[in-house]
């Protein structure tokens, strides 16, 4: 049996959203269905958009964590940085697609730039931490690390 060593890479990349995308939509239906209080209740939007919101990225995200983390296993050898600046990278990816699909799908009105720019390092931060300890720890576990 061959090792595969990009299959395990993308295997530990897409746990971690997946598990994370589990707990946030069980949250939201929680919320929407147990206490059936609408997306306008927290956010001023009709609530239809904001499922289409949701579903999209719940498919997309964790194949993006899983395809990003094989490209840090095939990059590993030529560039020399840690799994958690590979990961902070990400963000600054994910969000210009996050806002093409958000003014694609018309789910929220424009975005106030001044808002939304110093969300970039909080958000790069966070993904820093997150690929630094899960998917690191992941990728140690599968022995590609």
């Amino acid at each position: 049996m061959k090792p595969r060593p990009f299959l395990r890479a993308y295997m530990a990349g897409i746990a971690v959203p997946t598990a994370m995308l589990i707990v946030i939509l069980s949250v939201y239906a929680y919320n929407r269905f147990y206490f059936e209080v609408s997306s306008q209740f927290v956010i001023p939007l009709p609530a239809a958009p904001l499922d289409r919101a949701i579903v999209f990225p719940m498919a997309v995200v964790p194949n993006i964590w899983g395809l990003w983390n094989m490209l840090h296993l095939a990059l590993r050898a030529r560039v020399r940085w840690s799994i958690g600046a590979h990961g902070a990278v990400l963000p600054l990816l994910l969000m210009p697609l996050g806002y093409a699909l958000a003014r694609s799908l018309e789910v929220f009105p424009p975005v106030q730039w001044e808002l939304a720019l110093p969300m970039a390092p909080v958000g790069a931060t966070v993904y820093y931490l997150a690929w630094k300890y899960l998917v690191g720890s992941l990728n140690q576990e599968m022995g590609i690390a």
